[in-house]
């Protein structure tokens, strides 16, 4: 549920990044296309992604830029939803343990992104999270 809304505002995020149409818009869209299967994800949560990226997007590129090895407007636009989702999740979303963030940024990349996008986005997810839940990360690491 959570991973197909996911991938449903990942492929709207692409569209507002791209062409820079309103989320409503783009959000009618995928709800009125059967081939995006929108009643199969968690509305709610899609919902929360599609408007809490954009809301957040200047803290959530504040953070990006700090561990990119290129400027924002540089990045894959597909990593860069990618890695936005995944900001949002870590700093807005801390019910959702950080790995489980990481390995659905590297999942959406493997089926989205470029050849070797899922490994950008896994070294860029893994840099964030000791800044992002660095509680976390640190009982993680001493729990192994």
């Amino acid at each position: 549920m959570r991973r197909k809304a996911r991938s449903l505002a990942l492929q709207a995020l692409y569209s507002w990044q791209m062409a820079g149409q309103p989320l409503s818009d783009i959000e009618a869209q995928l709800r009125s296309d059967p081939e995006y299967d929108f009643d199969s994800a968690d509305g709610a949560y899609f919902r929360e992604l599609l408007r809490g990226v954009p809301a957040h997007l200047d803290e959530i590129d504040e953070q990006l830029k700090l561990v990119l090895d290129r400027a924002v407007a540089e990045v894959d636009p597909i990593e860069l939803a990618i890695l936005r989702i995944g900001v949002f999740e870590m700093t807005q979303r801390v019910d959702v343990p950080y790995k489980v963030v990481i390995n659905e940024g590297i999942e959406m990349a493997k089926i989205f992104g470029a050849t070797d996008g899922h490994k950008y986005v896994n070294g860029i997810l893994d840099k964030l999270a000791p800044r992002l839940r660095s509680v976390e990360v640190n009982a993680s690491r001493r729990g192994r």
